[in-house]
């Protein structure tokens, strides 16, 4: 059974940086979009970024251009998001996602057919 495990998230200082990683079980990772989501107390899951199968494209949420950066390395079925001068606003659980059709540029949460559990990203003020 394919899976993904989140890694990395912890509590940081605003202005800090993390590096989130998640590992997928199984030989097909390298044919699969990736995207990252966050879910915040009270708030619906939404898009934070995505990377194509080959880690060509990449997509950001508005709110993130220019301080995330998400990168893939295949031959070690991982994704990473790399998150940079982090913000109080940045607080919530992180989830990685497999699109399990490859679809190119996919911002959608019910599109998305594998999850991981979540990791925890607080960012104190």
């Amino acid at each position: 059974q394919w899976q993904l495990v989140e890694s990395g998230g912890g509590l940081v200082q605003a202005g800090g940086s993390l590096r989130l990683s998640c590992v997928a079980s199984g030989s097909t990772f390298g044919s699969y979009s990736m995207a990252w989501f966050r879910q915040a107390p009270g708030k619906e899951r939404g898009f934070v970024a995505a990377v194509s199968w080959n880690g060509v494209s990449t997509y950001y949420a508005d709110s993130v251009k220019g301080r995330f950066t998400i990168s893939r390395g295949n031959a070690k079925n991982t994704v990473y998001l790399q998150m940079n001068s982090l913000k109080a606003e940045d607080t919530a659980v992180y989830y990685c996602a497999a699109d399990l059709l490859n679809r190119d540029e996919n911002y959608y949460t019910d599109e998305y057919g594998s999850w991981g559990q979540g990791t925890q990203v607080t960012v104190s003020s």
